[in-house]
């Protein structure tokens, strides 16, 4: 499933104009995000089930009907949606290292590829597009028969998006030391530092500014 995939993304980039910046986000790294490290202190994102849940509608990875009857499915059967909270955590897991050593090391890569591979072909489902309710349309993947599995479906493919189109060369982690958000650099020259200026990045500026004024009070 990878492999058709990711000719189909090939066919998207060669149809890009030449020069486009990449937008600054992705699904995958947004996920990876929500754990606990990048959201010190107010602890991980995935918490629990109905976390799990309300973060993929936030995103409009899956809509109000489909969260509904996930909910429904959930309260009849809370240990196969304890096992899927877990299995979102290991995906994340494995996304994080991706994105902050997928560039650099090619064993981190084909790890994150058997992940991928792992989730796409456990699930079976269906594929169409679907309007958007502020206008435009956007894929969905609706699975058959467990209603849990095709839940991560779209955190996976927003990751092979980025292998295929290789852009892991713009995916970083925050240079603040204190900071483990990751990021996709957007910028035209790809020296992006900070996962937001407003607060890491004026830090970092703040304490330049200090430790010049120590140095020439």
């Amino acid at each position: 499933m990878l492999g058709s995939l990711s000719d189909a993304r090939r066919a998207d980039s060669r149809d890009r104009p030449p020069g486009l910046v990449p937008p600054r986000t992705r699904l995958w790294l947004d996920f990876v995000n929500t754990d606990a490290a990048a959201q010190m202190p107010g602890g991980d994102l995935l918490r629990d089930f109905e976390a799990v849940l309300l973060w993929f509608q936030a995103q409009g990875a899956i809509d109000d009907e489909r969260a509904a009857g996930i909910r429904r499915r959930a309260v009849l059967q809370p240990a196969a949606a304890a096992a899927t909270l877990v299995d979102a955590r290991r995906v994340r897991a494995a996304l994080r290292v991706l994105a902050e050593k997928g560039q650099l090391t090619a064993r981190v890569r084909d790890d994150a590829v058997v992940e991928i591979n792992r989730v796409l072909g456990r699930s079976a489902g269906t594929r169409r597009l679907d309007p958007r309710s502020a206008g435009g349309y956007a894929r969905a993947f609706v699975p058959t028969g467990d209603a849990f599995a095709g839940l991560m479906i779209p955190i996976v493919e927003s990751a092979a998006d980025s292998l295929v189109d290789e852009e892991l060369a713009r995916v970083r982690r925050c240079a603040d030391p204190r900071c483990h958000r990751v990021f996709l650099d957007g910028t035209k020259n790809g020296l992006r530092r900070w996962c937001d200026m407003g607060t890491c990045g004026n830090r970092a500026k703040a304490a330049r500014h200090r430790a010049r004024s120590v140095k020439h009070p």
